[in-house]
């Protein structure tokens, strides 16, 4: 008979994936980053004190970075096997978030860019939507191991979305902010013919990316896309192998 042996080490169980959150009361219904609805698998948040949207977008997120590392920490001791952060300009943490955690980290839905970018057939290429466009820069695309000239468009001077985000206001029109998305997908295709697939930087965007897969006709990414794919790495599917002697506990938890 083979021995049934469970071991521990961690806090909690279940949760394989800890994402670092920003510290804000935006709304974020079903399909943004920060609802747990979202997400087909348990995960375990991590609000990092004091990063607004405001100090990780326009502000570079400086003078974040320990508060990012304190609470990851957090996390790992809780559980997480993969780190996650709440926002594309979080590429800025990569490396350090990487070096410092010891285990996977997906900072930002940038991070796709490359990978869609192989997808596409010659003459495409890789466009941005992001929350705002004036400061999403070559430095944050290369963190994400994108080239720096990518075609990037944002969602603010629009009607809602951006507003709301960048000044961490707790209402806002979902009709309205879904319009400012289809706004900036035309603009991005028209101002960029080119473009031939879309990433959405930005961890509330995901609910929208039906709506402009069906606006623009192409592929589009999200922070959804890129954390289940994470996430897949993290705890793959089970299909099971008859006949074989049970696992040790220690791969179910």
């Amino acid at each position: 008979m083979t021995d049934r042996i469970a071991h521990g080490g961690k806090t909690l169980y279940g949760a394989r994936l800890g994402i670092l959150t920003l510290d804000t009361v935006i709304p974020s219904m079903p399909g943004c980053g920060r609802n747990a609805l979202t997400w087909p698998f348990p995960v375990l948040f991590g609000v990092v004190p004091g990063a607004t949207v405001k100090r990780a977008v326009q502000g570079r997120g400086k003078g974040l970075l320990d508060a990012f590392l304190v609470t990851a920490d957090m996390l790992i001791a809780q559980g997480a096997d993969g780190i996650a952060t709440s926002g594309g300009f979080c590429s800025l943490f990569q490396a350090d978030l990487s070096a410092h955690c010891k285990v996977p980290v997906a900072t930002s839905p940038l991070m796709q860019i490359p990978w869609v970018q192989s997808l596409l057939p010659p003459g495409k290429r890789v466009g941005v939507i992001t929350v705002h466009g004036a400061t999403l820069d070559g430095e944050h695309l290369e963190a994400a191991s994108a080239p720096a000239d990518t075609p990037v468009i944002g969602t603010e001077g629009r009607r809602e979305i951006s507003r709301v985000l960048l000044n961490g206001e707790p209402k806002m029109d979902v009709a309205a902010a879904e319009l400012d998305m289809l706004d900036a997908g035309q603009e991005l295709v028209s101002r960029y013919p080119e473009v031939g697939a879309v990433v959405l930087e930005c961890f509330n965007f995901a609910p929208y990316a039906a709506a402009l897969r069906d606006s623009l006709g192409m592929p589009v990414y999200s922070v959804y896309s890129f954390l289940t794919w994470f996430h897949a790495g993290l705890a793959p599917r089970d299909f099971g192998h008859p006949g074989s002697a049970p696992r040790d506990y220690r791969e179910r938890f």
